[in-house]
């Protein structure tokens, strides 16, 4: 046997059995132990872990995630099934294990939690956010109510994409707003609901797209997936050329199917629940929107030199109005003028070229902008949860990360100034948490020093001072109003602030810094310094709609677009002016930031590894960049400026107990006895490491990288020592093996040989006695033979002697029998030639007629001969009969082919049974009563009678009736009274018992009239299609007070059938059926004409009933 020596790396993977990160770790799993600290090492460390397909990595709590533009099989239900239930530090980082540690917080501990995702565009915030709900989705309980919440929720992501995601310069999924969603549980943690926040929505890409990127997703799905008929209807067309509003050159996305999608958004509004005519209404205002590009103008001037501009085609302007439903002169007045009002004064201008474009543009992001706030709160009002108890919730923020382009604007500024509001919450958060723990550990709290960008955030949202306060008091002021005078206002307030640069500032420090030019000014960001061109803040945050465009959005019959437009309302008109979008974003902002310090907070920080958006890439200045504007060195900082690693003492001790003989191989007392045994054995100084309530703090990586490694040292030694013990239970084991072995394969063989020299003398014993029995036998044999050759010769003999005797008797009886025969012959001859002498004298006079007659016995022979192979099949049904082959026989033929006819009917009749017999009965009744006669007659004919439709006696709710009725039921159903004041009809249950008729009400059961048979005078009904028939009483009957009943059924053929045949066999009366469409129904003292007409309906094939005047109930019959 070969024994093989293991290396250390082999001993130590059997040995070990990953139960935390620290374990078999790519680089450093949490960045917190990570040594040196530095920008280098982080990035190094990242990338070492990128290489190996480890896409997260860990900041203490905080996950950060790279973005590996592949997909990798890490997001498998296993992958659930592992981290669920988890330690957060128990196994390698991932996102599932901070989305584990939020829900088990939430639902357990009942505290609040929100997943803050941040990072640049194309970084993977809105997969990240996908994952998070897909695992909440996979470990919250189960049901169909549960799972229809959760799919809808799940199912708000295609829609909300659709509309506002598009594909730019750095991702082909851009999300283009923020969004905020909060998602609500029971106390059990099974999701009942959820609400949607959304921020700044980018609308201007509505209408101009950068170089390179495309409109947001809908456009383009529209156009690609939808029906022809569809597009049609939206007044489309296929070809994206046909539309200004969307950029030609990256009109197509390798590896994204618009078609499909479009289905799939189709199909996420369905299982959201939209209604389908709220689907066609959105797709509606996205196709105006679109053919809003298309409106093109030209300048004209009028008489009294004032510039106007006018529409060039006005056919999409009439295809708009179709769709909108807007009258086509209001809308384009709308494009031409501007009404403005002031102090009950109207002035009306016109509008030249450039301004009648500004207003197309702005009403096609206003209007797409309010199409998507519209789509948030339709989907909020699905997504809801519908009960009122106390909730727990989840919020998730999907938000755009810090931005910094080389051209930025107004929506750069406002997007990072909710990054810094955003990271001063995490900072605050953070420190917030590391006090708590410390406070709750009993562990002294050391004041950290960090980066406290407060400042920045009152730079730019002071309300005196601030940024956004100068903005909107630009836009607010009368005169003159440029971004130039902007800039001036900024140089004058915020000139000394330490964070604020412009080369037109007084201060002398900027005169000269050539590379700021002088549209612009500069910020200096927690991440860094970033410049802002001041051209369009101005009227970006003004977001001027006319007023002219919003009433004529009001005056539109489409409902969705005027509910879009409310301060278009000329009862409501409002001379205030609307709030800015810096101001309505800072109160957003605020809300927002409100809601997080209500919730623990939980951080997923994203980065993209490269911008060719290819995997396996990773560019270390684009990581450094965001690594630096997401501030993720300042937290690990602050992370680790206490202790920098902490550990609850029963893992601690559990993972460390191998490197102290005491603790070794079992701690029988309290596991932070155990610690300090440990530590003091190790001789770690004692300013490395504090002991908490629950919990051992270390305070140096270096310290838990020791320890690390002595661990690793000593598993080697127990993995030698347990090598060397195995080895030697292995030999001892053999050798036992090899000794029992020997015992066995001895006594086996001995028993063998025994066996063998047993079966050879027995073997000898056989033969002998053999022999001797064969002699034995052979001397009886020979005399039996001898005695049976003796007693066979003297049978022999007799035998032959008595067969000469009977041969001599045989042969004297042949020779008289022979005799006897000749005589016989003789005489027969001799009559035959006196028969024919005879003969010859008669027959030429019979002749002819002997042969005729002979003649047709044989042609009747060879017919019914015939006839017996032709005979057709048993079916009564079969028409075919064999053709006559004779003229002669034609009477023959028809009469048998009458008694067979007749002879397979009767051995067809004899295979039914007494039941059968009365259905064929009833249907024959049906026939000689309704055909030809009742249009409804030839749909009955192939549906078998049944009878008792409803299962009165077995459905429990019916008891009362069926202890009420003692007779037989022959039909029961559930028929239509008429009201004979309305013609509308009330559902009753019909009953036919021998002697009653009886009708009972559905719901209770109980009889409503009971009519003996014997009152029963006449049924009338139409010759139409439908299910009316009235039942007449006789008159001064108990049961004719209320008058006649006029009902309508599904099975009227039957019923009035098996009425016919009851009454005839109980009072031996046929009962009139009377089939007219018109006839007289008596009620009470009136009597009402009842009459069939023809026409269409709107219930489709569905017959009406309607009252016309007192004396007439009319019946229209499709």
């Amino acid at each position: 046997m070969k024994w093989r020596i293991l290396t250390s790396e082999e001993k130590m993977a059997k040995m070990e059995v990953k139960t935390s990160l620290l374990d078999n770790m790519i680089g450093v799993g949490d960045m917190v132990l990570l040594e040196p600290l530095d920008e280098d090492s982080f990035i190094n460390n990242l990338k070492k872990r990128y290489d190996h397909n480890e896409v997260y990595t860990y900041i203490g709590s905080v996950v950060i995630s790279i973005n590996p533009y592949r997909s990798l099989p890490i997001y498998t239900p296993e992958k659930v099934e592992e981290y669920r239930n988890r330690n957060f530090y128990e196994l390698s980082p991932h996102i599932f294990a901070l989305s584990d540690e939020a829900y088990r917080s939430l639902r357990d501990q009942d505290k609040d939690q929100c997943i803050l995702i941040t990072g640049e565009s194309g970084a993977g915030k809105t997969e990240a956010s996908k994952l998070v709900m897909s695992y909440v989705a996979a470990v919250c309980g189960k049901g169909a109510e549960v799972n229809q919440v959760k799919e809808q929720l799940l199912q708000s992501n295609p829609v909300l994409e659709a509309f506002g995601n598009a594909k730019t310069v750095r991702n082909d999924n851009s999300s283009r707003f923020g969004k905020y969603m909060d998602i609500e549980f029971d106390f059990k943690g099974d999701p009942l609901g959820g609400v949607i926040s959304n921020y700044l929505l980018e609308k201007s890409r509505v209408v101009k797209q950068p170089r390179g990127e495309r409109n947001f997703h809908i456009f383009y799905q529209i156009l690609s997936g939808a029906s022809e008929d569809f597009l049609c209807k939206l007044k489309l067309e296929r070809d994206f050329s046909r539309y200004n509003y969307l950029g030609l050159d990256s009109a197509k996305v390798n590896g994204v199917d618009d078609a499909a999608n479009f289905r799939t958004v189709r199909n996420a509004m369905q299982i959201v629940g939209f209604m389908d005519h709220e689907t066609q209404s959105v797709f509606e205002v996205v196709a105006a929107v679109l053919k809003l590009g298309n409106i093109e103008f030209k300048p004209e001037s009028r008489v009294n030199g004032l510039d106007e501009s006018k529409i060039k085609d006005k056919n999409e302007l009439k295809e708009i109005c179709e769709l909108t439903g807007i009258d086509q002169s209001v809308l384009e007045r709308a494009f031409s003028f501007r009404t403005v009002e002031a102090k009950q004064e109207k002035v009306s201008t016109t509008l030249n070229v450039a301004q009648a474009y500004y207003a197309r543009d702005a009403l096609a992001k206003n209007l797409y902008s309010r199409l998507f706030s519209w789509l948030v709160t339709r989907i909020n009002e699905s997504i809801k949860a519908q009960t009122k108890v106390r909730k727990k919730v989840m919020g998730v923020l999907d938000i755009y990360g810090f931005e910094i382009f080389e051209d930025n604007s107004f929506e750069q500024f406002i997007i990072n100034y909710c990054n810094e509001k955003l990271q001063q919450i995490f900072i605050e958060l953070t420190l917030k948490e590391e006090q708590e723990e410390y406070i709750r550990e009993g562990i002294e709290w050391t004041h950290i020093e960090y980066f406290n960008n407060a400042i920045i955030c009152d730079l730019i949202e002071n309300n005196q001072t601030g940024i956004l306060a100068m903005l909107d008091e630009e836009c607010l002021r009368p005169g003159t109003v440029t971004d130039d005078t902007f800039l001036e206002k900024l140089n004058q307030v915020c000139a000394t602030h330490q964070h604020f640069e412009s080369r037109m500032s007084k201060c002398s420090r900027f005169l000269n810094d050539t590379s700021l030019p002088h549209s612009c000014f500069r910020i200096q960001h927690y991440a860094g310094k970033v410049m802002y061109q001041v051209e369009g803040f101005v009227d970006k945050n003004n977001d001027l709609l006319y007023r002219d465009l919003s009433q004529a959005m009001w005056k539109a019959s489409h409902s969705l677009i005027k509910a879009l437009f409310p301060e278009g309302n000329p009862t409501k008109i409002n001379l205030k002016r609307p709030p800015t979008a810096g101001s309505q974003f800072k109160a957003s902002v605020a809300t927002l930031m409100k809601n997080l310090q209500t919730k623990n907070p939980n951080y997923i920080r994203c980065i993209k590894p490269n911008d060719k958006k290819a995997a396996h890439i990773f560019n270390d200045a684009l990581v450094c960049h965001q690594i630096r504007y997401l501030g993720l060195l300042e937290n690990v900082r602050v992370r680790r400026a206490g202790y920098a690693f902490r550990q609850a003492y029963e893992p601690c001790l559990e993972r460390y107990k191998m490197l102290c003989k005491q603790t070794w191989p079992h701690w029988r007392g309290p596991a932070r006895a155990g610690v300090e045994v440990l530590f003091n054995e190790l001789e770690i100084p004692e300013e490395e490491f504090s002991f908490g309530r629950s919990k051992i703090f270390i305070r140096n990586p270096r310290t838990l990288f020791k320890l690390e490694d002595l661990r690793k040292q000593r598993l080697e030694d127990l993995a030698t020592l347990i090598e060397k013990i195995y080895r030697g239970w292995k030999c001892r084991t053999r050798f036992l093996l090899m000794k029992k072995s020997q015992i066995v394969i001895a006594s086996w063989y001995r028993r063998y040989a025994q066996q063998k020299k047993y079966q050879k003398i027995k073997n000898s014993a056989v033969i002998v006695q053999s022999y001797i029995r064969g002699w034995k036998a052979r001397k009886l044999l020979r005399e039996l033979k001898h005695q049976k050759r003796c007693n066979e010769a003297a049978t022999i003999i007799a035998a032959y002697w008595h067969g000469t005797q009977a041969r001599r008797e045989l042969k004297r009886l042949k020779e008289e029998a022979r005799r006897k025969h000749a005589v016989a012959v003789i005489w027969a001859y001799w009559l035959g030639l006196k028969v024919r002498r005879e003969y010859r004298k008669f027959f030429r006079a019979n002749a002819g007629r002997k042969i005729y007659e002979f003649t047709l016995q044989r042609l009747m022979q060879k017919y019914f001969l015939e006839m017996k192979n032709k005979v057709p099949s048993l079916s009564p049904i079969d028409k075919n009969w064999p053709a006559r082959p004779y003229l002669f026989l034609d009477s023959t033929h028809k009469e048998l082919k009458r008694i067979f006819h007749l002879w397979r009917c009767k051995k067809y009749r004899d295979q039914f049974t007494d039941q059968q017999k009365l259905i064929y009965e009833e249907k024959l009744e049906a026939s000689e009563l309704f055909k030809d006669k009742k249009a409804l007659y030839p749909a009955s004919v192939g549906q078998p009678f049944q009878g008792a439709y409803l299962e009165i006696s077995k459905n429990p709710k019916y008891k009362k009736l069926k202890d009420a009725v003692d007779e037989k039921i022959i039909i029961a159903e559930v028929v239509n009274k008429i009201n004979r004041a309305n013609g509308k009809a009330t559902s009753r249950i019909f009953l036919l018992t021998k002697n009653n008729v009886l009708l009972a009400d559905q719901k209770s059961g109980n009889i409503k009239s009971e009519v003996p048979l014997g009152d029963v005078t006449k049924v009338s009904m139409s010759s139409q299609n439908d299910g009316f028939f009235a039942v007449h009483l006789k008159e001064g009957s108990g049961a004719a007070g209320k008058g006649d009943f006029l009902l309508s059924s599904d099975h009227l053929i039957e019923m009035a059938t098996k009425l016919y045949r009851t009454t005839l066999s109980q009072t031996k009366q046929k009962l009139n059926i009377e089939i007219s469409d018109e006839f007289l129904v008596q009620f009470r003292q009136d009597k009402v004409c009842v009459k069939f007409i023809q026409g269409s309906q709107k219930n489709g094939n569905i017959p009406t009933c309607k009252r016309k005047n007192n004396r007439l109930l009319e019946v229209a019959v499709p």
